[in-house]
């Protein structure tokens, strides 16, 4: 089956539409989101829509890979009913939240609550996540019900790829955002391939796709200035990048960002 997986999007519902049409997606093939179509940009409701749309009308298979922006949003609407100071304290420090709660109907939500952990394309040996893998996970559920099915403290372990960036030095630990110091890598630069070749977003790159021995990082930063990309992987031949312009009038300044490992796909179908 011919997958067309795309970075973060961050509403960013013009480049969306331009890519999608451009990848010219048929029936028996499938499209793939690996998370964050929201924040940011400038119509991330829009962007809900579509891919809802899409999900519900097109001719090929839709699917969104879950990110952390979508988990925010999905935690602020249910505090809303369940745990409405809990609710006021996120949209103070994310005012982005209830803008967004208001302009989504509840289809939307239950569309984005439905997303899923992760995805496996077996005949290229690729996972797809949003974040990243810690080098202490030592086991990797086979199916998104598998995850789902996690509970307490392994359900939080677990749940950490849809944030994961720099890892411990010291012995592979994740480390919340800022928390890393020198030496730490970024997760990528030290995975060793465990659970199969690893496409991932959450870490923009302003430039081409982040291409590592084990994974490849295909958010190319849209919503900062540069293009929103796809990885493609057909039926036969070469896996290939596809990519439309992003948001050309607000770039965001990227600092801290880690060093990128090149532009060479380093993936191969089985």
């Amino acid at each position: 089956m011919k997958t067309a997986i795309i970075g973060d999007v961050h509403g960013m519902l013009g480049p969306l539409e331009a890519l999608v049409a451009k990848l010219a997606l048929g029936p028996g093939q499938r499209l793939v989101f690996v998370g964050d179509l929201v924040d940011k940009g400038p119509d991330p409701a829009g962007v809900v829509q579509f891919v809802r749309h899409l999900s519900e009308t097109a001719e090929f298979e839709t699917i969104l890979v879950e990110g952390n922006h979508e988990d925010k949003h999905i935690r602020y609407h249910y505090n809303t009913g369940a745990r409405p100071g809990v609710a006021r304290a996120m949209a103070e420090a994310s005012p982005e939240l209830p803008e967004l709660d208001a302009g989504l109907s509840a289809d939307d939500r239950a569309f984005l609550a439905g997303a899923q952990a992760f995805l496996r394309v077996p005949a290229w040996n690729v996972l797809v996540v949003h974040g990243g893998i810690p080098g202490t996970m030592d086991h990797f559920p086979e199916t998104p019900e598998q995850a789902a099915a996690l509970t307490g403290k392994a359900r939080d372990r677990f749940r950490k790829i849809l944030r994961t960036r720099h890892i411990s030095a010291d012995d592979g630990e994740f480390l919340s955002l800022g928390s890393h110091q020198p030496g730490d890598p970024f997760w990528a630069e030290a995975y060793d391939g465990r659970f199969g070749h690893v496409v991932f977003g959450h870490q923009p790159w302003l430039g081409p796709p982040a291409c590592f021995a084990h994974a490849t990082g295909i958010d190319t930063a849209a919503v900062h200035g540069g293009d929103l990309t796809a990885l493609v992987l057909p039926e036969a031949g070469r896996a290939r990048f596809e990519a439309v312009p992003g948001f050309e009038h607000r770039p965001y300044r990227l600092d801290d960002r880690p060093p990128h490992p090149g532009s060479e796909l380093r993936l191969t179908r089985r």
